[in-house]
């Protein structure tokens, strides 16, 4: 069985290249502007992140997800997967 060197025994994020992560941006902006209730699954949780997209913030590189009145902001880098919720 493999042991685990350094401090640290949490996973690193899968690295992805420029077309992946470009094609994320894609799909984070159509469901945002078509105002689209969308699943994000996100690195290191276990649950889904489900909502509407209210805004992608440049800067802190933060998608801000918004269900109930509730708003979850996700750091884009952490999100593998967007799905229709439907």
């Amino acid at each position: 069985m493999a042991k685990s060197t350094g401090k640290n025994p949490i996973p690193k994020r899968p690295t992805r290249d420029e077309f992946e992560l470009e094609e994320l941006g894609t799909q984070l902006i159509e469901a945002k502007d078509e105002d689209a209730e969308v699943s994000l699954q996100v690195w290191g949780e276990n649950e889904l992140v489900v909502g509407r997209i209210t805004d992608l913030d440049s800067r802190t590189k933060l998608v801000h997800v918004e269900r109930h009145g509730a708003l979850r902001k996700v750091p884009f880098l952490n999100i593998m997967k967007v799905s229709s919720a439907s």
